[in-house]
This record gives C-alpha cells, structure tokens and sequence, in this order.
C-alpha cells in the first residue's frame, strides 16, 4: 500500500468517488480513467476520449444522482464545458469528476456490508434493474478463498450472465478475482470499514471494470 493511499485511509466517514477509485487502483482493480477536475479552466488539458460523464465529486454528497448531479454521454469539449458551467453554478465549493465512459459490459454489484451479528461480510450480484428486481445476491462473511468467490457465483440466479447467454461475452474467472482483491481490502480495513458499493462493475470478455465506488470508514 503506497504513501498516498495510507494517508487517504486516515481519513474517517464517506469518501469522494476518486478517492476510492484511486484506493482501488492501489490493489490493482481496474476502474474507469477520470481526470478532478475545480475550475472551467482545467477541462483544457483533459486527456480523456469523449463520450465523459460530469460528476459532482464530494465525501458530502454520496448520491450524486438525487441532486442531478451527474451528467452521461457528453460528447465534445464545447458541450462539456456547457454542462460544467450549470454544475459550477449548482454546486460553486465541490471538486467535479470527469469521467471516461466505457462500453457497456455484464453488470455486476460487489459490495462489503458491516452485518451486525456475523460481522464484515462481501456480498456480490448482478447489477443494473436487477438488483432491486430480484435481489439477487450472495454472502460471505470476509476473508473469502477461491472457492468461497465460485460459490458465491454459482448461487446467483443471474450467473447465467457471465456465461454467455445469449452471446454476452464474459468472464466469470475476472468477478472471481475481482471479489478476491475486495475481500483483500475488506480483511485489511477490517472493522474500520462502515460500507463500500462498487456498482455497477462492467464484466467484458478479457476485462472488468468499476464504473462507479462508494466507500464509507467508522
């Protein structure tokens, strides 16, 4: 664990989507490329492909959506800087995130949970509607092995996703190793760790990566 990301962990409550972006780049999870950016100024030495998403990027504002505080699908520098112009207005003291977006892959939502009789617990899903839809998801209390993450799999109706259902190509050995690498972290922050959400999490057919993160620490 670098200088940087120890010195992040110092920090208590809910953290900014880069903050745990950049955490999880430190254990080697792939996530989307984003550039923080404050000022209208800084959109000039973007080195990111369009279509970006805007975001409002703060440990105050956890759900960016219910304050209409993300923006997808932009598609140029001038229609950036537009919508950067009203989200500057809106939210005048906050960091803003500027986000590469990927093509869409299977969802999936991994997450860790404080239960409060078994303790720090990962749970893993299908993402997007069917999440809520079906609540279709697993548990482990953390640390988990190899073939905690297969189980865990295997017992989401949804699985069939990640095996190339109607020619959706991806790989399930990737959410295998994703769920290991997050139970790493959970192990290692251990009971400091309130919630994390990583949701949703694009599975492709030779690549996995986090589209979105939240982190919560006691």
């Amino acid at each position: 664990m670098n200088t940087q990301v120890k010195k992040l962990l110092e920090k208590k409550g809910a953290f900014a989507e880069n903050e745990v972006k950049d955490l999880l780049n430190s254990y080697s999870i792939n996530t989307t490329k984003f550039k923080v950016v404050k000022d209208i100024e800084d959109l000039d030495a973007l080195e990111l492909r369009f279509p970006v998403a805007l975001k409002v990027c703060s440990d105050k504002i956890l759900h960016k959506t219910d304050v209409n505080g993300v923006k997808l699908n932009i598609q140029n520098t001038k229609q950036l800087r537009e919508i950067f112009k009203d989200f500057k207005k809106r939210f005048p003291t906050e960091n803003f995130l500027v986000d590469q977006m990927e093509e869409k892959g299977v969802e999936i939502i991994i997450g860790l949970v404080q239960d409060p009789t078994f303790g720090l617990s990962i749970m893993c899903g299908i993402g997007g509607i069917f999440t809520e839809l079906y609540e279709d998801v697993s548990f482990r209390i953390v640390p988990i092995d190899r073939y905690d993450a297969e189980e865990m799999i295997e017992e989401i109706k949804g699985k069939k996703l990640l095996e190339g259902f109607r020619n959706m190509q991806a790989d399930k050995g990737l959410v295998v190793e994703l769920l290991l690498k997050v139970s790493k972290i959970g192990q290692e922050l251990d009971d400091r760790i309130d919630q994390m959400d990583l949701n949703p999490v694009f599975v492709y057919e030779k690549d996995i990566c986090v589209v979105d993160a939240k982190l919560i620490l006691k």
